[in-house]
C-alpha cells in the first residue's frame, strides 16, 4: 500500500526523524495563514501517488501568502502527469504547504527489502534529488549500501559507516547517524516495503532534513496496523484495482491485452511469462486463489473485462484443491450470465482434468480448450491478433 507524502512524513516524525514544517490543505485560501505562520516564504506540492511531480508542475515555490494562495490554486484541482502517472495523470486534491529553506546539499537515503538476501538494506547515495534507477544505471559506484540483520538491526557502526560515506563532516555525521537510525525504526515498526528519503538535505544552517518522503507497506501486514491502513487514498488507486481489493482478489493491471485468470501466484507469474513469450501482451496479473469458486471465476471475469483493453482472456487453473470439473461449471456459468464476447482460452490440470474439458467443449460458449501452457499461450494470443 502507498501513502502521500504528508503521511509518510507524519510517521516519520513520530520515529524521530527531522521533517520540514508544513500543513496540508484542500482549499487555495487556505495556504495564505499556513504560509503566514511559516515565515512567508514556502514550496507548495502537490499530494499524489506518483514521483517526478516537479517536472510536472506540481512542485512549486511561493515567496508570499498572496502567492501561495495564487500557487495552491494553480495546483489543486488539476490533472498532474509525470513519468509515473502515465499519460491519463491524476487529479490533485491536496497540497503540502512547507516551509522554505536554504538548501546546501542534497542526498539520499532508502530502505528496502533485498529479497535475495533476505533483509532489509539501507542505502545511501550522494546523489540526492535524481531517481535512484538513474543513479545505479550512470553511476552505480554512488549507491552505499548496508544489509541489516534482521535480528540484531541497523546498528551505530553501520550507520556511522554511510554517513562518512556521504562526505559529511563529524557534527554532520553524527547528526546524519541518528536520522539514520530514526528512519529504520520506523520501517521496522511499521512493516514498511520501502522507505525512501529523497533527497536527504543538508541546510546552510547545519540541519539535516527529509525534504521529500515516500514510504510503502506490506498489504499483509496491515492487519497489524489499522492506523497505516487507514492512510490509503483510493482515489489515488486503479478503480479496477480497488474493485478486486473488495472481492479479495489478487489483481494487477498492465499495460497488455491478453486478460488472465490464474490460481495460484507463481503460477500466474508463469502464465504471464509464457504469454510473453508466444509474442503478446498480459493485461493483468489476476490470482484467483488455491480454491477458486464459481463467484470468485465470476468476479475475476468481472474485472478483467472492465480493462477495455483486454481482447482475449486465457484462464489457467490446476485443480489441485479445486477439482477441474466444478472450475469448468463456474467458468460456464460466469460466462453465460456476464455474456462474455471475447474469446476465451481455457487450460485446466489436474483433478478430472477430462471431464472438465468436456463441459466447457459441449458449453456451446466460444471457449478454446488448450492442452499445456504453452499450447494455451500460443492460441490466446493467436485469437488476440485476428480479433
Amino acid at each position: 500500500m502507498k501513502i502521500h507524502e504528508f503521511q509518510a512524513k507524519q510517521i516519520l516524525a513520530r520515529y524521530g526523524v527531522k521533517v520540514p514544517r508544513g500543513e496540508v490543505i484542500d482549499q487555495a485560501e487556505k495556504a495564505r495563514a499556513v504560509a503566514e505562520k511559516l515565515g512567508g516564504t514556502v514550496v507548495v506540492k502537490a499530494q499524489i501517488h506518483a514521483g517526478g511531480r516537479g517536472k510536472g508542475g506540481g512542485v512549486k515555490l511561493a515567496h508570499s501568502p498572496a502567492e501561495a494562495v495564487k500557487v495552491a490554486g494553480e495546483i489543486l484541482g488539476m490533472k498532474l502527469v509525470t513519468h509515473q502517472t502515465g499519460p491519463e495523470g491524476r487529479i490533485v486534491r491536496r497540497v503540502l504547504i512547507e516551509e522554505g529553506l536554504d538548501i546546501a546539499r542534497e542526498l539520499y537515503l532508502g530502505l528496502v527489502i533485498d529479497r535475495v538476501a533476505g533483509r532489509p538494506v539501507m542505502m545511501a547515495s550522494s546523489e540526492g534529488g535524481v531517481e535512484i534507477e538513474v543513479v545505479a544505471t550512470e553511476r552505480p559506484e554512488k549507491i552505499l549500501k548496508e544489509p541489516i540483520h534482521p535480528g540484531t538491526g541497523f546498528q551505530p557502526f553501520q550507520a556511522r559507516k554511510l554517513s562518512y560515506g556521504l562526505g559529511l563532516d563529524a557534527a554532520l555525521a553524527n547528526q546524519a547517524s541518528a536520522f539514520l537510525s530514526a528512519l529504520y525504526r520506523a520501517f521496522e515498526a511499521t512493516d514498511a516495503s520501502l522507505a525512501e528519503v529523497n533527497p536527504f538535505v543538508v541546510t546552510l544552517d547545519g540541519r539535516l532534513l527529509a525534504l521529500d518522503a515516500k514510504m510503502n507497506f506490506d498489504d499483509n501486514a496491515l492487519y497489524r496496523h489499522p492506523e497505516v491502513a487507514e492512510l490509503r487514498d483510493l482515489n489515488e488507486e486503479d478503480p479496477l484495482e480497488v474493485k478486486a481489493s473488495e472481492y479479495k482478489l489478487n489483481y494487477i493491471r498492465l499495460d497488455g491485452n491478453v486478460g488472465c485468470m490464474v490460481n495460484g501466484a507463481g503460477l500466474a507469474m508463469a502464465t504471464m511469462d509464457i504469454i510473453q513469450y508466444a509474442g503478446g501482451r498480459p493485461a493483468n496479473f489476476l490470482d484467483v486463489g488455491g480454491g477458486a469458486n464459481e463467484e470468485q471465476v465470476r468476479r475475476g471475469f468481472e474485472i478483467i473485462l472492465g480493462d477495455p483493453n483486454v481482447r482475449a482472456v486465457l484462464i489457467n487453473i490446476f485443480g489441485g484443491i479445486m477439482r477441474c470439473d466444478i472450475v469448468a461449471n463456474g467458468v460456464v456459468t460466469a460466462a453465460r450470465s456476464l455474456g462474455i464476447k471475447v474469446p476465451v482460452v481455457v487450460r485446466l490440470e489436474g483433478t478430472n482434468v477430462e471431464l472438465g474439458q468436456k463441459i466447457l467443449r459441449e458449453s456451446g460458449l466460444n471457449f478454446t480448450v488448450a492442452n499445456g501452457m504453452k499450447e494455451a499461450a500460443e492460441k490466446v494470443v493467436q485469437v488476440t491478433k485476428a480479433s
